[in-house]
């Protein structure tokens, strides 16, 4: 008892010791600062003394850290009504504001500071005094173990783990990045972390996405065990009337439920999980910035945006992840402008609010879900899924193989060594998997090469009005050209063939990265091969031999699907594989399955259409503006990894490939259940812990 005593009071005067010293710290900012910026004064008075003044700047200082202890998580909790994409900018003057009222509780005559000012010594005094406690802190494990675990207490998530000895698993997906990408990635050094697993205490698997190549089917399979009826990222549902996209709340919602309705079980979470970032929530309890619940009634279920008050809260986090978003709206303003000068090609349009969304994605994001995984593992939980967005974000404009992707990976590299370094602190062992969700292929947008869109070709195909620009191109030519053939009528005097007068509604068309979808909404069914030919002779010919286009899916008489490609080429679904790809030859193996299943969900467009692809080159043409795209079939979008622990059982035996996010799935509770993890339990469709 005597020992635990003396190791008490060690610790609260270690602590008194620390707090001075950052005291003293940020009184010497103070002073500095006083003395290099005009517009910020600490003296009162022609005869002060210096004892009085850095008596002031002492009190000044101590005032403004009490206020960011005290006031500032009140602030952070008012901010949550506040969008996300704002708040890195309110930081900067909502911590101003704290100084200019610490520095008006000082006894002096009120030092002065202009606003613009205050907001920069704020900023500084912020940052020193974060850096300076940390820097006291890793000198002391026990201090810096006590201050992680007071971040995972403050997130409502402490708990008492006594003498925890299996381990808890954490997966970190890391969004976009392909296998091909990673292992380029390693044997540059841009990601020593990776590097260092990677063939000593981790093995690297690639696996094989199913057609839709996104985010959404395969985050789906990947968590809740199915994607069945994803086919794309955003989908015509003809029973419905509604577009679903598969990053809009309501949809993700909707989604996650019917997955759950399929499976009879909440997810891979559903026993002490945490889900961290992701579009659902795979029923885990524990839920920060989970899109799923997003457009929930707000109440005690639904804490999406609680990682952002616990990360917050801290205002040295909130300074430091501030100004790395400024830094990064600065830099990728810098970057857009070079590639803009230098005439680079392929290249799209950045502007807008574009550098504030890949600031948002590639600083906010990565820095509260790091975070929450942070206090995940401090907590005890025993499995965590978190999804790191920055590099898809980037790659997206800037391509999968630029600079500008090429430094975020860096910096996932480091968030993946911070959370290696928190797991020897964690009260219990903890076994770390990267993975992926898709990868990204590199190519120019389909508008960029041929001068017209997707929607435009197939108006142009139907015979309905499309710009003069789009009409002039020679794919708009072609495409006239082929609707004045099949209705065998001469061209009009303006230049425009329009079909017959009738009833019918024009085509929706959506587009998921390489991969279109065309409906037709006045058709409360899939139509058909021959009840589109019927409609719009021309426009089925005019896709499959658009040279921007791989092939096209339809569905055929008797509910066959048939797959067409150019010159005429044609072939039932049911003939595909991969012996005999038809037009799907260029795509590799397991083509023939992915669209063979794809074609049997009920939701499937009436026309799907993946665009052309290089194999040579690994090049698609995106229907979006895009210059990184996934989606669809065709190079590394479809080839992402899976990096897991020796200690794990491989994830496939030797020979065999792993395909689609539902078997990623099924590895993964293999492995939580080898770790004695959580047991997801069958047949409860109504579990009460499914959010």
């Amino acid at each position: 008892m005597r020992d635990v005593g003396a190791g008490r009071w060690r610790r609260i005067v270690s602590q008194i010791g620390r707090s001075v010293v950052v005291w003293a710290v940020s009184t010497l900012t103070m002073l500095v600062l006083a003395g290099i910026l005009p517009d910020f004064q600490i003296r009162t008075g022609d005869g002060d003394s210096a004892t009085r003044i850095a008596v002031t700047a002492a009190i000044g200082a101590g005032a403004f850290g009490l206020l960011s202890a005290l006031a500032w998580p009140v602030l952070v909790r008012l901010l949550l009504l506040v969008p996300a994409l704002v708040l890195g900018l309110l930081v900067f003057f909502l911590n101003g504001a704290l100084l200019l009222v610490a520095l008006r509780l000082t006894p002096a005559d009120r030092p002065e500071a202009a606003p613009e000012t205050a907001v920069v010594v704020a900023a500084v005094m912020s940052a020193v005094a974060s850096a300076t406690g940390a820097a006291l802190a890793v000198r002391d494990d026990d201090a810096y173990r006590r201050r992680l675990y007071r971040l995972a207490d403050r997130r409502g998530t402490a708990r008492l783990i006594e003498g925890a000895t299996t381990p808890g698993v954490v997966f970190l997906q890391l969004d976009g990045v392909g296998h091909d990408v990673l292992v380029r990635a390693v044997e540059k050094g841009l990601m020593p972390t990776v590097a260092s697993w990677l063939g000593v205490s981790h093995r690297l698997t690639p696996w094989r996405t199913d057609w839709s190549s996104q985010t959404g089917a395969s985050q789906l399979g990947i968590l809740h065990g199915t994607n069945h009826d994803i086919p794309a990222f955003r989908w015509y549902e003809k029973d419905t009337g509604e577009v679903m996209v598969c990053n809009r709340p309501t949809s993700a919602a909707e989604l996650q439920r019917r997955a759950v309705e399929r499976t009879g079980d909440g997810g891979l979470l559903t026993v002490d999980g945490a889900s961290r970032g992701n579009l659902f929530s795979g029923g885990a309890d524990e839920q920060a910035l989970v899109l799923s619940i997003a457009a929930r009634r707000r109440g005690r279920e639904n804490r999406s945006r609680a990682g952002y008050f616990s990360y917050f809260s801290d205002p040295a986090n909130a300074v430091r992840t501030a100004l790395s978003f400024v830094a990064e709206v600065g830099r990728e303003i810098g970057q857009s402008t070079v590639a803009r000068m230098r005439k680079r090609r392929p290249r799209v349009a950045r502007g807008g609010l574009y550098p504030f969304i890949r600031a948002f994605a590639t600083v906010v994001e990565r820095d509260v879900v790091v975070a929450a995984v942070m206090g995940d593992m401090l907590a005890g939980r025993t499995a965590v899924y978190a999804d790191l967005v920055a590099y898809d974000e980037v790659a997206h404009h800037s391509g999968p193989h630029s600079r500008d992707a090429e430094k975020v990976l860096q910096r996932l590299d480091r968030s993946a060594a911070l959370i290696a370094q928190v797991a020897e602190h964690a009260p219990r062992p903890y076994r770390i998997v990267l993975l992926s969700d898709h990868g990204q292929s590199p190519g120019e947008t389909f508008r960029g090469r041929y001068g017209l869109g997707l929607g435009e070709l197939v108006r142009a195909g139907c015979g309905l009005p499309v710009p003069r620009k789009a009409r002039r191109t020679h794919s708009g030519a072609e495409a006239r050209a082929a609707v004045r053939a099949a209705l065998r009528r001469p061209v009009e005097e303006n230049g425009e063939q329009h079909v017959p007068p009738g009833r019918h509604s024009e085509p929706l068309v959506l587009a998921s990265g390489n991969l279109g979808l065309i409906s037709f909404p006045d058709v409360h069914h899939r139509m058909t091969k021959e009840e589109i030919d019927a409609r719009h002779p021309a426009l089925l010919t005019t896709l499959a031999n658009h040279p921007g286009v791989g092939f096209v899916l339809v569905a055929g008489e008797g509910h066959d699907g048939v797959v067409l490609g150019a010159h005429g080429a044609e072939i039932p679904v049911d003939e595909l594989d991969d012996e005999h790809p038809g037009p799907l030859a260029d795509f590799g193996p397991g083509a023939a399955g992915a669209v063979r299943r794809t074609h049997s969900f009920p939701h499937t467009a009436d026309i799907m259409v993946n665009s052309w692809y290089d194999p040579a080159e690994g090049e698609v043409l995106a229907f979006e503006e895009q210059i990184g795209s996934h989606g669809g079939l065709g190079g590394a979008q479809g080839r992402p990894f899976l990096m897991a622990p020796l200690g794990l059982s491989a994830a496939v035996e030797e020979g065999e490939e792993l395909v689609g996010a539902e078997h990623i799935h099924r590895v993964l509770r293999r492995w939580l259940r080898e770790c004695n993890g959580p047991q997801v339990p069958l047949g409860v469709p109504g579990d009460h812990r499914v959010a």
